[in-house]
């Protein structure tokens, strides 16, 4: 993509409890169109610490889209199509472990999926294609996440394992119980769908999860109150932002991550087997690997 057609090259998704993202400067707001629908909301875009940035609420502004209804091929394809290469995306999530506190940001390096309802690929209709997915977190942008934590002065543990759940509900105790005994750290419901897509689409992607309680397993999770909840949300909304803000600004120029070229040999259908319409939806995804 020309760098003059570039609007943004850092997107950052917000999740429950941010909605907005301060310290932008020359802020706009545009609607982008996708081969797979609407995204979620309009993105703001703007500069942060003297990057171009591209600001998306992921359940909409004022929380409007369960995580079973998020579109996250449109969200994605978009980051895509207005030239975004790195995402960080701020999740709340659940702590299946002890050592990981309310408040406390874990940045995990792998996933476990227990989603059913969901779309998490660009291939199908006419196309077959696979990436690789065994290391499904860019390094460096985990990397980043991490050094920001340390230099915003809030506690940030890099790596551990991030277990994907359909909802809205939340776990039974048993299902609780079952993903700590697999050694999982955190729960949540939205991150690995827009991992395996920015893997497909290229794009270096890493999620800082923000814990808001303990998940049912630990004794005494009942008498944690929504009102507990709800400040939990809004101490991890004010770190979020101050996170993002040194992240934006400690992400090297250059890529020199395998994930620029993740599709490189992604797509294995043969050429002339293609439908028309199929080339025209991913030519921004796969395009330049074969002439669409």
């Amino acid at each position: 993509m020309a760098q003059d057609s570039v609007r943004a090259e850092i997107g950052i998704i917000g999740g429950s409890g941010l909605y907005s993202m301060p310290g932008f400067t020359n802020i706009s707001e545009e609607r982008v169109e996708t081969p797979f629908g609407e995204p979620s909301d309009a993105f703001l875009l703007g500069e942060l610490a003297g990057r171009k940035v591209a600001f998306l609420a992921r359940h909409g502004r004022g929380h409007r889209i369960l995580p079973s209804e998020l579109n996250f091929r449109a969200n994605i394809y978009a980051f895509k199509k207005l030239g975004v290469n790195r995402i960080l995306s701020m999740s709340a999530v659940g702590s299946l472990k002890e050592e990981h506190k309310p408040t406390d940001f874990v940045i995990p390096d792998q996933f476990i999926d227990r989603t059913f309802h969901r779309v998490s690929t660009f291939f199908g209709d006419g196309v077959v294609g696979h990436v690789a997915f065994g290391d499904p977190v860019c390094a460096t942008v985990a990397g980043a996440a991490e050094r920001a934590c340390k230099a915003a002065g809030v506690v940030g543990k890099l790596g551990g394992t991030y277990v994907c759940m359909e909802g809205p509900q939340f776990s039974t105790r048993a299902e609780s119980n079952l993903y700590r005994s697999w050694g999982a750290d955190v729960i949540g419901m939205t991150n690995l769908q827009e991992a395996k897509l920015a893997r497909e689409a290229e794009i270096c992607y890493a999620t800082v999860a923000m814990v808001t309680d303990y998940d049912c397993w630990r004794e005494g999770h009942d008498a944690v109150t929504i009102e507990e909840i709800v400040a939990v949300l809004h101490q991890n909304a004010s770190n979020a932002c101050k996170v993002v803000k040194e992240a934006v600004q400690a992400m090297p120029a250059e890529r020199t991550c395998a994930c620029a070229s993740a599709a490189k040999y992604a797509v294995l259908t043969q050429p002339d087997a293609i439908p028309a319409a199929a080339k025209e939806r991913l030519k921004l995804l796969f395009g330049k690997y074969h002439g669409w």
